[in-house]
This record gives C-alpha cells, structure tokens and sequence, in this order.
C-alpha cells in the first residue's frame, strides 16, 4: 500500500512535470533563515565555502572574526587547523556554534571524505560545547523546503542515499521516503536501523521508471 501511495506521488510529479527545484545551496538557506529568524542582523565567524557565505550575507549577516555572535560551521577548503582554533578560541569566548548539516561523511570520486559533523567535532570537543545543527535531519529543514515549494509533507517524498540524515528526517516530517544506494548508506548498513525506507531503489535514475510502472 505504502508503494503505492509512493508512486502515485512520484507520477504525479513525472506526468505533470511539476517543478519541484529548490535552490542549489538550499541547505545552506536553511542555516541563514534559522538565524534570520532567531538572531535578525547577527554577525558570525564562517568556516564554509561561498555558497554559504553569500546566503548569510542575503539575509543581512554580516562577518565577524573578532567578536561574533556565532560560529558557523560548514564544509570546504576554508576548514584547517589556523581556522578551528580560531573558532574554538570564539566559542571559548560566547559565541553559540551552529553546524550547517550534520552529515558526518560524504562520498567523493575516491573515496570518503570527512562531512560537516565531523568537521565540529574538535570544536565541540575543545570547548564542551554542542553544536545546533540546521540541517538534517533536523525538521528545521523539511519544513523550510516544504514551505518554499508550497507542499504539505504528505504530498512530499524524501529521496536521499543516508539512512542517518536523509531517511530517518523525511520519516520524521511525515513523507514518504526512497533510499537510493548510489551513496553511503548500503544493503548492508540498511540492517543496522530500526527505522525503513518506504522504497529502495539504486538511484535516482530508477525514480521514473518506477514510478510509470507502478501506475501502470
């Protein structure tokens, strides 16, 4: 029954071509409109790339490496050890640290590389402090993206390739959701949750198909 109420969401999406884009760094517009909406006209000491830059400048947060209201916590080049001191050493001193996701590891074209969760961990460590994390699988987010496409959450699915962040967060807001195995999470991994996915499938490519022949 479940597949089926998935698929029929799924087709409606297909058939009627519904545009269902959110923007590119919409993770990170998640981060800036929590702050815009808790701390309006904040400043913050940044450890991310210009995506994440550039959306909290959008919403009028300005940069401060001296004495911010946050530190915020992303990923990217800008990550080194001359950077986590100084963000240790800022929320030594009261700035509240947020992290932009909680993704603890990504893959990349050889590999794994260490994610935004892993990335706060020394600070958190350093300080005693816990980072707020926007992102998933914080419902913060989902209720953002839902928000911003003009949907309710049972007329929403979530598709992800992690069972800790992308599966468990869709669940948790009430959508349907589709494991795709094309990331992290694996057959094998998959067993270590209490929790399921409504639908497993090996990516994203196999949605459509799916779908028509669901419908059909």
């Amino acid at each position: 029954m479940l597949c089926m109420v998935l698929m029929r969401k799924v087709t409606v999406i297909v058939d009627k071509n519904i545009n269902c884009e959110l923007p590119k760094n919409f993770p990170l517009n998640t981060t800036a409109a929590f702050l815009k909406e808790q701390a309006a006209g904040c400043s913050a000491f940044v450890i991310g790339e210009a995506g994440l830059l550039n959306a909290l400048y959008d919403v009028g947060i300005t940069m401060n490496d001296v004495n911010p209201d946050y530190v915020i916590v992303g990923e990217g080049r800008s990550y080194s050890l001359d950077t986590l001191t100084q963000a240790t050493n800022l929320v030594l001193k009261g700035a509240k640290l947020i992290g932009a996701n909680s993704d603890v590891s990504g893959p990349i074209e050889n590999g794994i590389a260490p994610a935004c969760r892993a990335l706060i961990a020394p600070i958190e460590m350093a300080t005693g402090t816990k980072a707020y994390f926007c992102g998933k699988p914080n419902p913060l987010m989902m209720r953002t993206g839902l928000n911003m496409l003009g949907c309710h959450s049972a007329e929403a699915v979530m598709v992800g390739d992690r069972m800790d962040t992308d599966v468990i967060s869709g669940m948790e807001s009430g959508m349907s959701t589709v494991l795709v195995l094309s990331g992290c999470s694996t057959k094998d991994t998959l067993k270590m949750y209490a929790y399921r996915p409504t639908m497993v499938l090996n990516g994203v490519g196999d949605i459509p198909a799916r779908a028509k022949s669901k419908a059909e």
